[in-house]
């Protein structure tokens, strides 16, 4: 056998002419990533056009849908340049990011606006702008809980010392949200905190007390809050209490019904008439069963499990054990409340007050939705770059 000849001098000069190739790849965002995002904001944005269409006859164009749309580009700018930060800066942010959004939380109980009962928002004065504090305190929890269960010796069980530290970050926050009162987010960030400290290493048995202490906790909560009971038995049987608290929900099955498998068409669902409150809030996925039938739910429930597997594989292609967490703990916070909105307007949980994210009106929810996409395409970035060169000793 003979070996090929081949000049090494003229194989290095020709790959290193040809950078292009690699660099783009390794720059490039996750597809996954960004297909998943473009089919939710699309739809997003075709909904919100529908909805808020009926509530402003006498515009053009809908304030409401301009508001959504504004709201969106904000994002997408926030998210590019999040994207092409370094995501190590955002170890030395977490604390004072986390800090910030406790203040806010703190603000709300005494500068809140009340809507519907519950005081979660705070306004800027002058600029007619509301925002909820309590979407930047979910993001800025869980990246602080990154920062703390982050180890290099990432194949070793997490110590108790750094579970109850991370798990003790929770309890501020949450504190705050029931006093608002806010359980249904409360909840949601227990479990996303507790899914990030399982994927960080944390035997489950060491999360048993905990999980049970929070489920007495809820129950008494719930015991002891008429408007938290009165949403369990409207949950346990919606056409008892139709015109009670069991309204919402019991439009939103009759929105389904309507539907069907392909919808009544774009636009021309009835349910948006006054009939369902907030629509084009937390039922926003309702009015996609009326008017895209069973087809455009499938489509929607789709984006979201794109959107959990590519984030999930960027997770595990991370280089360092703070990256997967942020990459995870983003994918969690992009997703989860996702499924629960959509198990909640099909009746399958209490109602509970969680945006559709991408999808629902909420300039809040959605700016911070970006910035957690910012986070997770800045966290791919960072596992496609390849590792740094050494220099060999000759």
């Amino acid at each position: 056998m003979t070996k090929a000849k081949g000049n090494p001098r003229k194989t290095r000069s020709a790959s290193a002419r040809h950078p292009s190739n690699s660099s783009i790849l390794s720059e490039a965002p996750d597809t996954g990533v960004v297909i998943s995002v473009l089919l939710l904001a699309s739809m997003g944005m075709v909904m919100s056009y529908s909805i808020t269409a009926t509530l402003a006859l006498d515009h053009s164009i809908p304030p409401l849908f301009l508001a959504h749309l504004g709201a969106l580009g904000v994002g997408i700018l926030i998210a590019g340049a999040i994207m092409w930060t370094p995501i190590d800066r955002w170890r030395q942010a977490a604390l004072p990011l986390w800090l910030i959004s406790l203040l806010l939380l703190v603000a709300v109980e005494f500068f809140g606006v009340e809507v519907n009962g519950a005081q979660r928002w705070l306004a800027l004065p002058g600029l007619g702008f509301r925002f909820q504090p309590v979407e930047i305190c979910k993001l800025t929890t869980l990246l602080l809980v990154a920062v703390v269960v982050a180890r290099r010796d990432g194949h070793e069980e997490l110590s108790g010392t750094r579970t109850l530290v991370a798990a003790g970050l929770t309890l501020p926050p949450m504190a705050l949200l029931l006093l608002q009162p806010d359980l249904g987010n409360a909840v949601l960030l227990a479990c996303l905190v507790g899914l990030l400290l399982i994927v960080a290493g944390t035997r489950l048995a060491r999360l048993v007390a905990p999980a049970l202490l929070g489920i007495a906790g809820v129950g008494l909560y719930v015991s002891s809050h008429a408007y938290a009971w009165r949403r369990i038995t409207a949950f346990l049987d919606p056409w008892a209490t139709s015109r009670g608290e069991g309204y919402q929900l019991v439009q939103s099955l009759v929105a389904f019904g309507r539907g069907g498998i392909d919808g009544v068409g774009l636009g021309n669902g009835h349910q948006k008439l006054a009939y369902l409150p907030e629509a084009h809030t937390d039922f926003v996925l309702s009015l996609v069963a009326e008017e895209l039938g069973l087809i455009g739910v499938l489509a929607v429930l789709a984006g979201f499990v794109m959107l959990l597997l590519a984030g999930c594989r960027i997770a595990t292609r991370a280089r360092d054990r703070f990256t997967l967490l942020v990459a995870f703990g983003m994918t969690m916070l992009l997703t989860v409340p996702g499924l629960v909105n959509a198990a909640v307007v099909m009746g399958m949980m209490p109602t509970k007050g969680l945006t559709l994210p991408f999808l629902s009106y909420g300039r809040t929810s959605l700016v911070i939705c970006c910035v957690a996409l910012g986070l997770l395409l800045s966290a791919a970035r960072e596992s496609h770059r390849p590792p740094p060169r050494t220099r060999s000793r000759r």
